[in-house]
């Protein structure tokens, strides 16, 4: 059986944060947490059927709406914006106080990071900063260094910020940034068929009101600048030799550019020392593979990955 529950905690700025906890009903404490860091434009209740699969097989599952999305965002009419400014750091410190918060709750018991698309990029800078809370990053639909076309991409923000208002939604850098990464599915059912081949995946996430909102001129500029830091070789060479990392995304995943962008994260780890680091790519899978049309078996290697660094 799985427990459930939500509360909310503040962060350093006061901002009241919303959690999803999934806990073994149990006396015993769990084998370890897996802290999830959802990706743009959904929310943590998303995971639900994932984080029932991990509790079945003896971990508690915690993650938070990051700010701009979910019910935040929705009680504060602040989709898809994080934060007047640093609002890209601002998010990993909110991670950090719910890390802060299970091992407050879980005495002893390691921590695992789950990242996924955004919330991939969210924990590779969270591993800079704060690794050593770590006991292993998981990280699903990553992306890799575009170089020159992210400080081009962060101009055009910055003017559009200037002229829209930073929390304005911004149709022109969702569609610079996006537009293209369902071309290579045509003919396409949706606009968002980039996601998964399951088309009922896809249903359920365009009828979602908590997903698919425009994000603001000034969420780009802090995911832009994100970038650049996760990309400094200076910060990867930050991140604990020892701490063991899984990277796993569809073979077709636009965000990872085929695989080629994952693979350059990959190298850029081992390059810096990481002394154990993994690599999964799945034939045909597109962005989510957690909810792609073979996702138990992604559940599965997730799983065996887990047990054999426990």
């Amino acid at each position: 059986m799985t427990a459930t529950e939500e509360f909310t905690y503040s962060a350093n700025d006061g901002t009241n944060l919303y959690v999803n906890k999934w806990t073994v009903e149990s006396a015993e404490r769990p084998r370890a947490v897996i802290q999830i860091a959802h990706g743009m434009a959904e929310h943590i209740k998303r995971y639900d059927i994932f984080a029932r699969f991990l509790v079945r097989h003896g971990f508690s599952v915690y993650g938070n709406d990051h700010r701009g999305h979910g019910r935040l965002a929705e009680r504060n009419g602040t989709y898809g914006y994080f934060s007047d400014e640093n609002g890209f750091d601002k998010v990993v410190d909110d991670m950090l106080l719910l890390t802060d918060k299970i091992q407050s709750e879980n005495p002893n018991t390691p921590v695992i990071l789950f990242g996924h698309s955004m919330g991939s990029f969210l924990a590779r800078r969270y591993m800079q900063l704060y690794g050593e809370k770590l006991s292993g990053v998981i990280l699903s639909g990553t992306g890799g260094n575009k170089g020159n076309s992210v400080k081009v991409a962060k101009m055009i923000a910055r003017a559009e910020s200037r002229i829209r208002g930073r929390k304005t939604p911004s149709p022109l850098m969702t569609k610079l940034t996006f537009g293209a990464y369902n071309k290579k599915f045509k003919p396409s059912l949706t606009e968002y068929d980039w996601l998964s081949r399951d088309n009922e995946e896809v249903r359920k996430y365009i009828e979602d009101p908590l997903c698919g909102s425009e994000c603001s001129a000034g969420f780009f500029i802090d995911l832009f600048e994100g970038l650049e830091l996760i990309n400094d070789k200076k910060n990867i060479r930050k991140i604990p030799e020892s701490l063991p990392v899984y990277i796993f995304s569809g073979e077709k995943d636009p965000v990872g550019n085929d695989t080629k962008g994952v693979r350059q994260v990959y190298e850029a780890f081992l390059e810096a020392g990481l002394e154990n680091v993994e690599l999964k790519f799945y034939e045909g899978g597109r962005h989510e593979m957690l909810n792609e049309t073979n996702k138990e078996e992604v559940y599965q290697d997730i799983l065996a990955w887990l047990e054999k660094h426990l």
